[in-house]
Formats: C-alpha cells, structure tokens, sequence
C-alpha cells in the first residue's frame, strides 16, 4: 500500500514575480529593437522563478506555448515581465507570462507578449514530483486556473501527435 503524501496548498501570489529589463545595445538588433530570442529567455526565466517560487523545487521547463509578439521593443526601453502560476497538476505547472515595454521618456507602457509555460517539478533524484497544489482565492484566479486547464488539454492532445512521428 503507498504512502499518501499530503501536501498543504499554496497561494497564486506566493508564486508572483516581477522582473525588470533595461534593453541594452547587446540586446538589439540591426533596427534597435529587442532580440525574440532575448525576450523569450527573460520569459522563461522568470516563468522558471514563478514555478520553483510555487513548488520550492528543482523545475525545468517542460514547453512553451504560442508566442506572438505584438509591439516592438526599442533599445534604451524597459521591459516588465510579470509572472504567476495559473494551474497544477500532479507534477506540472501552468506559468503564465505577461510582458509589457515602457518607454522610459514618455512614461507609455505597451503590451508586447504573453506566453503560457509548462513545467515540471524534480525531486532530489531529478525525476518528477508531486507539486504542491494551488490554493485559489479570487474570481480571477479561479478563471485562469479553469482556462489554464483547457490549455492543458490541449497542449497534451499536441504532444501525443507530436510522439506519434517520431
């Protein structure tokens, strides 16, 4: 008979990250506007603080939904990347990632992204593990976490296809 673990719920807020980026000139591209790829890592890393925040675990990013970016971000601009857990599974967390850039003369602020990530908490022997479940407080909260639940589905109907032609 196994052992039945009872983990106690944590909160969406515990897990809130707020995390600020100045776009530097190594940042930029031939058009002074930001790299995807350096803006998809600061999402990843941030989303990354999110998940362990919420498991206070060892995490790795398991995937990373659609990303579409919808304004430019232009070098000397200031990035805001913030971050929360919206769903847990058994072993696995739903990130969701909102970006916004501000430009620092006028004070404008521009949603630029939003990304959903998975990921999946280790134990000590870096195999997956239970993670803690997600205590839900708000209307809000409890929409993301039910909406986040579909992405769910849906991200697991897209992997099988994708193991299917390997």
């Amino acid at each position: 008979m196994g052992v039945m673990i009872k983990m106690e719920a944590r909160k969406q807020s515990a897990s809130e990250v707020i995390m600020t980026q100045l776009v530097l000139p190594t940042h930029t591209n031939a058009l002074d506007t930001v790299f995807g790829g350096t803006v998809m890592s600061w999402i990843d890393i941030a989303a990354a603080i999110a998940a362990q925040r919420h498991s206070q675990k060892d995490v790795v990013t398991a995937s990373i939904d659609e990303l579409h970016f919808l304004a430019p971000i232009y070098r000397g601009w200031v990035v805001n990347l913030k971050a929360a857990v919206n769903f847990v599974s058994k072993s696995s967390m739903e990130v969701g990632v909102r970006v916004e850039s501000e430009n620092p003369k006028t004070g404008e602020r521009f949603h630029t992204a939003s990304a959903y990530l998975t990921f999946v908490c280790l134990g000590s022997d870096g195999r997956p593990t239970l993670a803690a479940p997600l205590l839900l407080e708000t209307d809000q909260e409890k929409r993301r976490f039910k909406e986040a639940g579909y992405r769910r589905e849906e991200r697991l109907r897209r992997r099988e296809k994708y193991k299917s032609h390997t």
